[in-house]
């Protein structure tokens, strides 16, 4: 039986998944009719939502359809280096990502330090980000609201500040933003919806990993020597 938080993840994501060009696609989905004729003879037309699977009468059979064929398209590195013309305005806005980072991570008591060991990201790379010297990919604004237990509305003001927004026909950011509206932060079950829409490229950091980090300096702490 499937476990009622990947249940309700489903809904979520019949009812708010928008990329209409792919649904179209799935075999037995039924476009509904949009446009409508009033008495008068004007043309009226109906809400687009009304495309959406949870309005198709085997949603559940496209959605499987859907995600048997789903690949995780999103970015897969986790920075990019600013231009020279986005160094020079840096320097006089006060409403760049670096510098409202450590204020919004307070909100879920996390530090910039903290929330940089939680990422699978090179340390170097944290630290640029967080000096503003490198600005952020989607995917490691979206890990990051993940792995701090962020607020939906500290999410959002990341992802403007980095240049970005939730888009609905993106099924990593419906994912995560359901991860964020539910509250959805145990581990296990946060990695479970990640993985039933086959979204790999999240640069969320492993427990086990973190663990073997912590053992290896610990080793090389005791003077023993390879």
């Amino acid at each position: 039986m499937k476990e009622t938080y990947l249940e309700a993840l489903d809904e979520f994501f019949a009812a708010h998944y928008s990329d209409y060009t792919k649904l179209a696609a799935l075999e037995g989905y039924r476009r509904p009719e949009l446009l409508t004729v009033d008495r008068d003879g004007n043309i009226g037309r109906k809400d687009s939502s009304l495309l959406r699977l949870c309005h198709q009468e085997k949603c559940g059979e496209l959605l499987k359809t859907l995600k048997e064929g789903l690949t995780d398209t999103t970015f897969t590195f986790s920075f990019r280096f600013r231009t020279f013309r986005e160094k020079w305005n840096d320097l006089f806005d006060k409403n760049t990502f670096a510098k409202h980072l450590p204020s919004i991570l307070a909100h879920s008591g996390e530090s910039v330090g903290s929330a940089g060991e939680k990422l699978s990201i090179p340390a170097e790379v944290w630290e640029g980000i967080v000096k503003g010297k490198l600005y952020p990919q989607k995917n490691t604004v979206l890990a990051l609201a993940l792995v701090c237990r962020m607020r939906p509305q500290d999410t959002n003001a990341l992802l403007v500040l980095s240049g970005f927004s939730f888009d609905l026909t993106v099924v990593c950011d419906v994912v995560v933003e359901y991860l964020l509206e539910r509250e959805l932060f145990n581990p296990e079950m946060r990695d479970r919806c990640l993985q039933e829409y086959h979204i790999e490229n999240l640069p969320i950091g492993r427990e086990e990993e973190r663990s073997g980090e912590t053992a290896a300096k610990h080793l090389t702490g005791s003077g023993s020597v390879c």
